[in-house]
């Protein structure tokens, strides 16, 4: 598509500010959910700049149009965004709302600034109010100038919802509702308003198609101490669905109707909200008199801790994406010769082959397929106007995951083809003994993620080099890849209140990037677990449950600790054993090579 096309949008953009006698105008990158992956209909930004990037705000006034990104999309962003008339704005902290700094920096009093209510977290317009008023900035919640002006915009999406049988689930719909009735009581409110889709599926075991690689039915729901107000599409339930949700004490509303419903709501009851997943209007739809309370939703921090079904469906899951990597991984060593090999073609034959295990129904993400310098940027997708042929000598990084009925799965891997630098064995190995060191790590019961982050970085640091995106994120079960409330990062990044807990499928992805050369990442899901108790408490640990080899080639073994190479080969021990049963006798004999073990 030409560039010129987003020149013609943000001057159409202009035009409605000036309608709107807006001074300025902001557009975030995601849905009335504050979902980090969005349905079509939503991609506002993508539409209007280019930019294809999931995490992003623009902000347009009558001379300036900027992006604001974090370090995973500046390169991406840079070259998507050449020619259409938007900057690139760094964000020096990923995750913080810095735009509302610049805006409050750089408007003049009496500037009217606008944006759409629904797509803003009442969080943000909270913290935005505040910034703005201090310097007699108005500011509007009611501007959608969007959807005037977006004339071929795809339909709100229309899929239907399906059942998570309690095989895989472990808890049927009716013992997750109690629990989250328990816990309301506990906390001492009526309602617990639940945003987030991926919380409503957990809790009421359902999935549905309505987000590209995320198996979600786009809804609202509204839980009290006898019945959950599901808002959904009716016509995207089955009859058999609903039936079975009226027996459980879930009642079906339409989509739209949230917030009229909350207007109804007693205001002597008190209600639990999330101001993160929250957007702007629907908190202003809530009776003002209400006692509300802030925090991350019950749901949010139930699902986080897997269950020991679920726990062991992932377990059964990760054999199988490791069957499914290993025979990858075998194909393009054999076939890369040919020169027919692409990032695209790859990415394909990996999906072919994921999809031959039982219970997969697609990637959990757009696989990040890149060869040499794609993979310096860490986002990178290759797409039909980026993508390149993978050669016999090179770096290729391949960042990928499944989604399972039995889980979701994560994980990257970066390979040398041909023979590597001393230069990139250094680089690979200290990332990996980042990966090493905090799977290895034992810990006390209250532990946050941002305090053992140091863990993953310290090899990196003490040679001068970084990453800018945190090293982990909690991950769904047959849902979001991205799931919270914990993280292993900067406390910007996560929730502050929020430990690590038995039970909890975290990332550990450590990496290193030179811009224009090449990336390494080897990325890990590790479970937390119970290590031991001593009269100082419970410690816990990190139980590495994803399964394929790390290649050996860009290992540079003597800047490896005994420990961390003791790690590697134990582990090996564990891939090979694990999936050499499933593997055919020459794909067992090539991931025995592979899984070698190595000696100083």
């Amino acid at each position: 598509m030409a560039k010129s096309i987003y020149k013609d949008r943000l001057a159409m953009l202009r035009s409605a500010m000036v309608k709107r006698k807006l001074d300025a105008c902001i557009i975030p990158i995601t849905d009335p959910h504050l979902s980090e992956y969005v349905p079509e209909y939503w991609r506002v930004i993508e539409w209007l700049t280019g930019f294809t990037g999931s995490a992003a705000t623009v902000v347009i006034t009558k001379k300036f149009a900027g992006l604001w990104t974090d370090s995973r999309y500046f390169i991406q962003a840079e070259k998507q965004l050449e020619g259409t008339g938007f900057t690139l704005v760094k964000l020096r902290i990923p995750h913080t709302p810095e735009y509302i700094d610049w805006i409050a920096d750089t408007m003049k009093p009496a500037s009217r600034v606008g944006v759409d209510g629904r797509v803003i977290s009442f969080g943000q317009a909270r913290l935005l109010k505040e910034k703005l008023s201090e310097k007699k900035i108005l500011l509007s919640l009611r501007s959608d100038l969007v959807t005037p002006i977006w004339n071929d915009r795809p339909p709100m999406p229309d899929a239907m919802a399906f059942d998570h049988p309690v095989q895989y689930a472990g808890l049927s719909r009716k013992e997750k509702i109690a629990l989250l009735n328990d816990k309301m009581r506990e906390k001492q409110v009526d309602y617990q308003l639940l945003t987030s889709v991926d919380d409503i599926m957990w809790l009421l075991n359902i999935r549905g198609g309505d987000v590209e690689n995320s198996p979600l039915l786009t809804s609202f729901a509204l839980a009290g101490n006898d019945q959950v107000l599901l808002f959904a599409g009716e016509d995207k339930i089955p009859q058999r669905m609903k039936a079975a949700l009226d027996l459980d004490g879930v009642v079906l509303l339409p989509y739209d109707t949230l917030t009229a419903v909350l207007k109804s709501l007693d205001v002597g009851k008190t209600i639990l909200y999330t101001p993160a997943t929250t957007s702007a209007a629907i908190y202003y739809s809530m009776p003002v008199r209400m006692p509300k309370k802030e925090d991350v939703s019950i749901v949010t921090r139930l699902k986080a801790v897997k269950n020991n079904t679920e726990i062991s469906n992932i377990r059964e899951v990760m054999v199988k994406d490791g069957v499914a990597l290993t025979k990858f991984f075998m194909w393009l060593e054999e076939n890369v010769k040919t020169g027919d090999i692409t990032e695209l073609s790859a990415s394909a034959q990996l999906e072919r082959l994921r999809m031959e295990q039982e219970g997969c129904i697609g990637p959990s993400f757009t696989t990040i397929a890149a060869f040499n310098d794609h993979a310096a940027s860490p986002h990178y997708s290759p797409s039909k106007e980026t993508d390149v042929k993978i050669g016999e000598n090179g770096i290729f990084l391949l960042d990928s995951g499944g989604q399972y009925f039995g889980g979701t799965t994560d994980i990257t891997r970066t390979i040398a083809l041909g023979n590597p630098t001393n230069r990139m064995k250094t680089d690979f190995t200290l990332a990996l003994r980042g990966t090493i060191d905090l799977a290895m790590a034992c810990f006390p019961f209250g532990t946050r993620g941002y305090q053992i982050e140091m863990l993953a970085r310290q090899a990196l640091w003490s040679h001068g080099l970084n990453y800018g995106h945190g090293t982990g994120h909690g991950v769904g079960f047959f849902l979001n890849v991205h799931e919270g409330p914990q993280t292993i990062g900067s406390g910007a990044s996560g929730d502050l209140n929020t430990f690590l807990t038995p039970g909890m499928l975290t990332s550990d992805e450590p990496a290193v990037y030179r811009e224009g050369e090449y990336g390494f990442r080897t990325e890990n899901l590790v479970l937390c677990v119970e290590d031991r108790v001593t009269e100082y408490g419970t410690f816990l640990k990190f139980d590495t449950v994803t399964l394929c080899y790390i290649d050996t080639k860009l290992v540079d073994v003597s800047i490896l600790s005994d420990a961390e190479l003791k790690w590697l080969n134990d582990y090996h021990t564990v891939v090979f054993e694990k999936l050499s049963v499933r593997l055919s006798t020459e794909e067992k004999k090539w991931l025995k090579a592979k899984t070698a073990r190595l000696s100083k």
